[in-house]
């Protein structure tokens, strides 16, 4: 009787302990993404992870680029050109597009392989937080960092961030340091071409080149450019205000 009652107690005491962490957990999570609306990430998990397994690896020649660049120095090419590439009902959904979602399960149904269905929201939760393997568990608490980024930041700094942090190469993060390393130029003077260039190695950008860009980034790019036009550039870019 009594190892039951001792059983029992170590039970609540555990339920006790596992909830304070999560709460404690939560507070955290909260605090950082409602602090990141004004401060700018001087890194980010991903660029952490880049850095120690090049540490690990003894890869001596790693670099890492790394340089914020305001709103306002950023191309609205740039910024349209990730939107139609990454996210194009970023503008009216809530961290999560679940009509894409659908899409991607029916095409999955259908027989073609599973594609990703992530918003920018989604994307910036999971480089400035989270790490890269695929599972359940990391999409359910990227899903979870995406409303809260929602809910605390307006559009544009989420577009803002998402640009800044997004891997176009190994060891490049960023559009300031992608238009210096690709293009020779900065952010505020990449052309309608540049961008949509660019943001075909977003998917992959490891895999992808930016230096050697293939025959499939080279269309890719020529469609990036065409739904730019169709999704009205500037006239998109007034809705994230």
């Amino acid at each position: 009787m009594k190892m039951k009652q001792n059983l029992k107690r170590y039970g609540f005491d555990i339920l006790r302990w596992t909830a304070k962490i999560l709460g404690v957990l939560v507070i955290c999570s909260i605090i950082s993404v409602l602090l990141m609306r004004w401060i700018n990430p001087p890194t980010t998990s991903f660029m952490m992870q880049r850095s120690m397994s090049a540490w690990w690896n003894g890869e001596e020649d790693f670099a890492l680029y790394y340089e914020w660049t305001d709103w306002d120095e950023i191309s609205s090419h740039v910024k349209m050109a990730a939107i139609t590439s990454e996210d194009q009902n970023f503008a009216n959904h809530w961290g999560i597009d679940l009509s894409s979602v659908q899409k991607a399960l029916e095409e999955y149904e259908r027989g073609d392989d599973l594609r990703g269905a992530s918003t920018i929201t989604q994307q910036t939760a999971k480089n400035l937080f989270l790490w890269p393997a695929q599972s359940y568990l990391r999409k359910g608490i990227e899903a979870y960092f995406a409303l809260l980024i929602e809910l605390y930041w307006p559009k544009k700094r989420i577009l803002e961030v998402y640009l800044n942090i997004a891997e176009f190469g190994d060891g490049v993060y960023g559009v300031h340091a992608a238009a210096a390393q690709y293009f020779n130029t900065t952010p505020a003077r990449l052309s309608g071409t540049q961008s949509a260039l660019m943001v075909t190695a977003l998917p992959a950008p490891r895999r992808y080149s930016l230096a050697n860009p293939s025959g499939y980034m080279l269309q890719r790019r020529d469609w990036v450019m065409r739904y730019m036009n169709l999704l009205g550039n500037e006239r998109y870019l007034e809705k994230l205000e």
